[in-house]
């Protein structure tokens, strides 16, 4: 099993940056890969980022360039530094840490991101 525990949302204004924190504790070892989701009122949870054990990341071209998620593997934490925050980036994110042997979805409670115009 494994617990997530974020922290880092907030309201900030468009134009801003927020830091958004995810620690892993439980089986961390499991793990294969990390990462960030978002779901906005009435639409579907989508990716934000992604980063794998050995550093490979993902990001979809909504915040690419804008977004940067990073990883400390001896902490089993990752981050997601978002800059340049639009309106359009409000939602509760979540994060996502992906088992390596079946693709298992580790999920944490959320924490709302408001970007205010």
């Amino acid at each position: 099993q494994v617990h997530l525990v974020e922290s880092g949302g907030g309201l900030v204004q468009a134009g801003g940056s927020l830091r958004l924190s995810c620690a892993a504790s439980g089986i961390t070892f499991s793990i294969n890969s990390m990462g960030w989701y978002r779901q906005a009122p009435g639409k579907q949870r989508e990716l934000v980022a992604r980063i794998t054990r050995g550093g490979t990341t993902t990001y979809p071209d909504s915040v690419k360039g804008r977004f940067t998620i990073s990883r400390e593997n001896a902490k089993s934490t990752v981050y997601l530094q978002m800059n340049s925050l639009k309106p359009d980036d409000t939602a509760v994110y979540y994060c996502n840490a992906r088992r390596g042997v079946d693709a298992f979805d580790y999920w944490g409670q959320g924490t709302q991101v408001t970007v205010s115009s």
